[in-house]
């Protein structure tokens, strides 16, 4: 089941949205429109990106996590590029 998109007005009485679980609890709460029509675009927009969206993790590391180094680009490629047998420069 989906979830529900839910108007309502804020304390700046000014109207918001949140989407809502089926079980109640709130996913997520808009910024501020001022006006229903706004709104509903905005959540027309959501409904259009949010099945695509990517994840972006821009969240710190917890402490005492340590993270390996990513491999370089280039070096990734012309490793993938050598086991296809692609011929290429080095």
């Amino acid at each position: 089941m989906a979830g529900t998109f839910e108007l309502f007005v804020d304390e700046d009485s000014l109207i918001r949205f949140r989407l809502v679980m089926p079980d109640g609890h709130v996913l997520a709460v808009s910024g501020q429109f001022t006006d229903k029509q706004e709104a509903a675009a905005a959540i027309a927009e959501v409904r259009e990106c949010a099945g695509t969206g990517l994840i972006r993790d821009v969240a710190p590391p917890p402490p005492g996590i340590v993270l390996a180094a990513a491999p370089h680009l280039r070096y990734t490629v012309r490793r993938s590029a050598r086991r296809l047998g692609t011929v290429g420069a080095a």
